[in-house]
């Protein structure tokens, strides 16, 4: 079996999916101890470990074949087009991996990030430092509700082998609806008062014109906010902060965590201990879905 470390590891998608995958993950390490206290839960025969992993000693973890790494993302997802250099200390954790497979050399290494992470002004820098160590990369980008999760949730997978060029193949999974993990039956609070926003009534008004009585609309943000969002597709990118909202006739709400974790892909018992709806949120947010998690990784090569 081979054995793998979690880097950037969240409250545990990753972990989850390599697992289900046959995979021993033996390590995990976050810089939020709310994640890692989550994680530990969920993963009590994982060694964890909370700190700045910029500062990490890599001599000390265990022995390990693959390296699964998520470095923080929101510094290369753009806003109106462009970089946001204001993230700068965020995209630095990606150059953690590179400090890792130096002193290690993992024959595989998985790094997931937004699609954006191609895109990077210093990612040809990035790679060549890996290409240096002796990694062939190869790029992927999958959407999580190709794997039955009911989530469009578009990530990149770059895989780097010490064995030369690997390939996975896209998934294709009948698409699950978000309807199928809503509890319709709770509709929330009206949606005309006076402490609405004159946003949320404008995205109310949109998606009862466009969709019909019941549907999502972003809290924040455009996109779907101009439409609406109908429950029959899967839900859109779940973020770090609680963004949708479910429209049900004249009333709404904003999801519940367990339908959050339903449309993350994970079991309605996953954060049992964690008592905080912002916090799951954004453990949630921030999370690989554990079930492409297991695809990619059921496709790695065996390594010994």
């Amino acid at each position: 079996m081979m054995r793998a470390v979690d880097l950037f590891a969240g409250a545990g998608g990753f972990t989850s999916g390599a697992k289900a995958a046959g995979i021993d993950v033996v390590f995990a390490a976050n810089h939020w101890m709310d994640a890692v206290e989550a994680h530990e839960r969920a993963h009590p025969d994982v060694e964890h470990d909370c700190q700045d992993l910029r500062q990490f000693d890599w001599s000390t973890l265990p022995d390990f074949e693959v390296l699964l790494a998520s470095p923080e993302c929101k510094g290369h997802t753009k806003a109106k087009g462009k970089e946001r250099k204001h993230h700068d200390a965020s995209r630095a954790t990606s150059w953690a991996v590179i400090d890792c497979a130096e002193t290690c050399r993992p024959p595989l290494v998985v790094v997931e990030n937004v699609p954006e992470f191609l895109d990077w002004e210093l990612f040809p820098s990035w790679a060549d430092a890996m290409r240096r160590l002796g990694y062939t990369l190869s790029p992927h980008i999958f959407d999580s509700a190709d794997v039955g999760v009911p989530q469009n949730r578009v990530r990149m997978f770059l895989i780097g082998s010490l064995d030369g060029e690997v390939e996975i193949e896209a998934p294709h999974v009948e698409h699950v609806s978000v309807r199928s993990v809503l509890d319709l039956d709770n509709v929330g609070g009206p949606v005309y008062t006076e402490r609405r926003a004159a946003n949320t009534i404008s995205r109310h008004e949109a998606g009862r014109r466009n969709v019909g009585d019941i549907f999502l609309a972003p809290f924040y943000g455009a996109g779907s906010g101009k439409t609406g969002r109908s429950i029959d597709r899967p839900c859109g990118t779940l973020t770090t902060k609680a963004r949708w909202s479910l429209h049900n006739g004249d009333s709404m709400r904003m999801l519940t965590t367990e339908e959050t974790l339903a449309i993350g892909g994970f079991p309605a018992s996953y954060l049992d201990g964690l008592d905080n709806w912002t916090k799951a949120n954004t453990m949630i947010g921030n999370a690989v879905t554990p079930a492409m998690g297991e695809h990619v990784c059921s496709n790695l090569p065996e390594v010994r």
